[in-house]
């Protein structure tokens, strides 16, 4: 059974990411599965830090955009919209080159909150970063 209010879909959902940070980071979505969305981000020189290494930033930028995507996308956009409400984030392993793949799965979805856990992997499919995103629905 689908979480979404209405099927995503994938080039929409892209296309209203256009002329913000999403845009700018290169963030693209993916996949939308029916509990699960997807995306991608490049490690270049928009996302590193000085010592060539992703930033920490650019990857809770990642987690906060897929979780804030999903959680628009569980509520009627015309009734409700979903802010951040708080994000944190555990960086396990670092990237330097290629694109790192989110992928944002429900915890709870609520009438008031929604709580999203997001991963974010390399190109081998290992754990980059863990976090944890808590929407309000307003």
């Amino acid at each position: 059974m689908s979480i979404w209010h209405t099927p995503p879909n994938i080039e929409v959902v892209n296309q209203f990411s256009e002329g913000c940070m999403v845009a700018h980071l290169g963030i693209e979505i993916t996949d939308i599965g029916d509990n699960y969305l997807c995306g991608k981000m490049p490690v270049d020189h928009r996302t590193k830090q000085p010592f060539g290494l992703l930033h920490g930033g650019a990857s809770v930028t990642l987690a906060e955009t897929l979780g804030s995507i999903a959680s628009g996308l569980v509520v009627d956009a015309t009734q409700k919209k979903c802010v951040g409400l708080e994000i944190n984030a555990n960086h396990l392993r670092s990237a330097t080159s290629g694109w790192v793949y989110g992928t944002a799965r429900p915890i709870h979805i609520g009438r008031t909150t929604h709580i999203w856990d997001i991963q974010i992997t390399n190109h081998q499919n290992k754990l980059v970063c863990i976090s944890r995103l808590t929407m309000a629905v307003i």
